[in-house]
């Protein structure tokens, strides 16, 4: 799981299987009651792996898997590392309002500008938006950081349920 991009806050894999869809899909399924480290749930294609809610944290990870059949043989599977879908909508509704005040701000000023009226109020707020993006690009970087152990956890048990059932990677 090499993360070489820094600036990615939900990393992505990929890679081939032989066996088909169905069957790993099946793997994951059983998995549901034969443990209890984890939450898996699967809706058609989807694979969705979570940290129960004891273990749970604002930025607790969950591992998205999509079991696609490869057109040649076998299966490709496609990961996504995220927050809770309800993290990450706050996360992103928060950036738009952002950027909406930020428009917003930069209009006001522009226009108090054109007009020859005072616009340091509105600049200064334009610039504090700038600066509230960048507490909230870091705040996700740090989010990221600290679900990264359990992101770790969430990969391992998607890797040993593969390989316990003979299922690996193609390269």
């Amino acid at each position: 799981m090499p993360d070489n991009n820094d600036i990615v806050l939900r990393p992505r894999f990929k890679f081939n299987v032989t066996q088909d869809n169905t069957s790993i899909l099946e793997v994951f399924e059983g998995t549901k009651n034969s443990q209890n480290e984890f939450i898996v749930s699967r809706i058609d294609d989807h694979i969705f792996i979570k940290i129960p809610k004891a273990k749970q944290h604002l930025w607790s990870p969950q591992l998205h898997l999509e079991v696609n059949e490869n057109e040649n043989k076998g299966s490709i599977i496609y990961g996504l590392f995220g927050p809770s879908p309800t993290v990450w909508t706050l996360f992103m509704f928060l950036h738009f309002i952002v950027a909406g005040l930020f428009i917003g701000f930069a209009i006001w000023a522009y226009v108090n500008w054109s007009l020859g009226d005072h616009y340091a109020i509105q600049l200064s707020a334009t610039l504090f938006t700038i600066i509230i993006w960048f507490v909230l690009y870091f705040g996700g970087r740090l989010g990221k950081k600290t679900g990264m152990s359990q992101m770790h956890e969430l990969h391992h048990f998607m890797r040993d349920t593969l390989r316990s059932n003979g299922i690996h990677a193609e390269d």
